[in-house]
């Protein structure tokens, strides 16, 4: 509070038009500075950028983009839980089960594993008995055990839903490739996120994760597998399905539209930058007095 009291004004990584109401109540009424500059993953142009984004991916992004290009459009979910969160095996399991049930193609990144307190819980029962060789076999499903070329994966036109913790990052790529997604918001500010998505934006169903945690915390209470499936055909069916990808498709164009020449993003970037120079001149003036 003392350090957003003390500063100069905020600068975040979405843009005007995902959330006006909430970027104008912040600006007139609590009377704050505010720039949205984002969506930044938006600056990834090249194949390169996308599939690393920092760190190595854990699977060669051309064998990946094979498999999509097999896939009928609209017919895949991304499933990603991101790089901090910790699921027990249990919930693994329940996962795996609910995904497979669902009959709908998916990548899942199989994310680390949350040491259980429960010693009967070995990390090797985390997916049912020849799981991984049914997908190979099927080509049902794709799991990445490690970092994956989200944004690539995302962008594909065979991807129509991306199961998601709801971190902001992930969230707001979701937009940017016109993705409908499932929220399963776990720790941090992910539930606010949630209703972002579900209840304002309307480009998402939730799984019906309730529990918040630290990230590294084991949670009480599990989502099974009937919900992952009802989910998930919820969001790569039809009717409602059709309806929230058109409104995806609508943000993802707003928000290419954000970061160009002209765009709100674009001009609160400008403005940033106009103002820091302004203000330094101001003091290095006031200094030679």
């Amino acid at each position: 509070m003392r350090a957003e009291q003390n500063s100069y004004g905020q600068v975040v990584n979405s843009f005007y038009e995902l959330e006006p109401a909430y970027v104008d109540y912040y600006r007139k009424e609590m009377g704050k500075k505010a720039w949205l500059i984002g969506p930044v993953s938006l600056c990834n142009r090249n194949v390169e950028d996308k599939a690393e984004r920092g760190q190595k991916a854990a699977i060669d992004e051309h064998s990946c983009l094979n498999w999509l290009d097999s896939k009928k459009p609209n017919s895949v979910l991304y499933v990603s839980f991101g790089s901090l969160a910790r699921l027990k095996p249990k919930q693994l399991l329940e996962i795996a089960c609910g995904l497979e049930a669902s009959n709908h193609s998916f990548i899942w990144v199989v994310g680390k594993i949350l040491e259980s307190a429960e010693k009967d819980e070995p990390k090797e029962n985390c997916l049912p008995d020849g799981f991984e060789e049914r997908m190979m076999k099927t080509k049902k499903g794709l799991l990445i055990k490690g970092w994956a070329p989200q944004l690539l994966i995302l962008e594909h036109a065979a991807v129509g839903g991306f199961m998601t913790h709801c971190g902001w990052n992930s969230t707001l790529e979701g937009v940017c490739a016109g993705v409908p997604m499932v929220t399963w918001p776990l720790s941090a500010e992910q539930f606010y996120n949630e209703k972002l998505v579900t209840d304002v934006l309307k480009i998402g169903v939730r799984v019906g994760s309730e529990e918040w945690t630290s990230w590294n915390i084991e949670r009480k209470t599990m989502v099974g597998r009937k919900k992952v499936e009802a989910a998930v055909e919820r969001l790569m069916g039809g009717g409602e399905a059709a309806e929230m990808r058109r409104r995806s498709k609508e943000l993802a164009e707003k928000a290419k539209r954000a970061v160009e020449e002209g765009g709100s993003s674009y001009n609160d970037a400008a403005d940033l930058i106009e103002g820091l120079k302004s203000r330094r001149k101001a003091e290095v003036g006031s200094a030679g007095k």
